[in-house]
């Protein structure tokens, strides 16, 4: 038995996201092929590039995606629509046995995050890709995680109100809840907090993350700062525009200095502050649509690391 050397996807959601995705995985030549575009709006952009590159398209959500000729064939399918509208389409698409990756925060499925815990979730039929927050984030949690107790994490996203579609602004509750949970279930700091800016300022800024982490007692600052430049590489390897805008920076607070937290009470130990810029691939909104650009690199590394080890499986098969 031999996996297939390409793996058709379906992609629903015709809106910023499924579009930016349709194209990346278009523009490469990698295992993925996309069999799918799926929509409601028969009027989308997304749906008529879609028509323009031979995508077969339905305007029927997934009953129209159920209803064509080459579901049969489709072995991953993407959602980028809302949280809401995911968890319908689990309900509808889950008994069909097809594996699904959740753009949405609906977080039905175990968070996915892939340079810190892909390898833990490569079989689970339903994986959430968390937050564009919570993808240009967590990573650096986790890395300074490494080190030491991070007893609490806050992270502060910033992006351009031009970059967010209606799903975006419909999903901004599930979007602080989702990414918070994630900074813990997978970062490993002990609270998180999330809060998500969107910016009108013209012309559009680029994506800006502001990690703030607690690390408990005395922490080594040069293999934090190690760690945290080991995984911005680690993420750079799929998303190019990820980077850090200045040093890691760290304040340290003694037991005759300490820092004050109202809900906790005195702490003792570092905060350290990590700033991060995204800055968009471009292939389908400009450069300033980072947040978008690292939901969907993040969902097609995914997608190609399950292709990948579902061919590793298939080869120890005897």
């Amino acid at each position: 038995m031999t996996a297939p050397c390409t793996w058709p996807v379906a992609i629903i959601g015709s809106g910023n996201i499924g579009t930016d995705l349709m194209i990346k995985i278009l523009r490469d030549e990698g295992p993925l092929t996309v069999a799918a575009m799926v929509g409601i709006d028969p009027n989308s952009d997304g749906l008529a590039r879609a028509t323009r590159m031979g995508v077969a398209t339905t305007a029927r959500g997934v009953d129209g995606l159920l209803a064509m000729p080459n579901f049969g064939d489709i072995n991953l399918v993407f959602d980028a629509t809302s949280a809401a509208a995911h968890r319908a389409n689990w309900a509808r698409l889950a008994p069909t046995g097809v594996r699904m990756l959740d753009l949405t925060p609906a977080a039905i499925g175990p968070y996915c995050v892939p340079v810190v815990n892909l390898e833990d979730h490569l079989d689970a039929p339903n994986l959430n890709m968390v937050t564009c927050g919570g993808q240009a984030t967590v990573p650096v949690v986790a890395a300074v995680a490494q080190s030491g107790i991070v007893s609490y994490a806050e992270i502060v996203s910033s992006i351009s109100s031009k970059s967010a579609g209606p799903g975006t602004r419909a999903n901004i509750d599930e979007f602080t809840e989702t990414t918070a949970t994630a900074l813990q279930s997978v970062g490993g700091a002990q609270r998180g907090k999330a809060v998500m800016i969107l910016n009108p300022a013209d012309p559009p800024v680029l994506m800006r993350n502001t990690v703030y982490c607690l690390v408990d007692g005395e922490p080594d600052h040069r293999q934090i700062e190690a760690d945290v430049l080991a995984m911005v590489e680690r993420v750079r390897g799929y998303v190019p525009g990820y980077r850090l805008k200045q040093r890691v920076q760290f304040e340290a607070f003694s037991a005759q200095n300490p820092l004050y937290i109202p809900e906790t009470g005195k702490f003792v130990g570092t905060r350290v502050s990590v700033l991060l810029e995204v800055t968009g691939a471009a292939h389908y909104l400009p450069a300033y649509a980072g947040n978008l650009d690292i939901m969907t690199s993040a969902a097609k590394a995914t997608a190609e690391r399950i292709v990948a080890h579902e061919a590793e499986t298939a080869g120890a098969t005897p």
